[in-house]
């Protein structure tokens, strides 16, 4: 159901991503940088938190980019991530297979300015062995993402 909330998200708004389905899990972000041959920055993991307002939002960054507590706390106040559950149930996707495309229900996303090093960034695509390929700037229009600086710098 998932998978078929991002393909409904894209269908509905008459944008043209390929969603790679792949025989082989890719629920981290090492199984999935090896199974599309990427180093692992470059797969695109969404993050969620609950934040000190009582918000639930989504972070996009990097593969490899940890975050910083204190630059997080600057930009989007206080926040936890979510267990496994709750992401489950309030994203509509499982964990290894979360993106910020076909929420069950419209949650505000950040992408990470870690990603703009790359031309092409592989979010899952709402299961733990979908993906699509895409650049940054259009994930973050078609999400309505605000960029933000969140992530420890390497």
């Amino acid at each position: 159901m998932s998978l078929q909330s991002v393909k409904d998200f894209f269908s509905n708004r008459q944008i043209d991503i390929d969603i790679i389905e792949l025989p082989v899990s890719t629920a981290t972000v090492a199984l999935a940088a090896e199974a599309h041959g990427v180093e692992p920055g470059q797969i695109a993991k969404t993050l969620a938190f609950q934040l000190s307002d009582g918000r639930v939002a989504l972070v996009v960054a990097k593969g490899d980019a940890r975050i910083d507590n204190k630059k997080f706390k600057d930009a989007l106040g206080k926040g936890k991530m979510l267990d496994l559950d709750a992401v489950a149930e309030i994203t509509g996707h499982p964990v290894g297979g979360v993106c910020p495309f076909g929420l069950a229900s419209p949650l505000p996303v950040y992408m990470d300015v870690s990603l703009k090093i790359y031309e092409e960034v592989i979010p899952a695509a709402g299961s733990i062995n979908s993906a699509v390929r895409i650049s940054p700037e259009k994930m973050a229009d078609i999400t309505q993402a605000e960029w933000v600086d969140v992530c420890q710098s390497q």
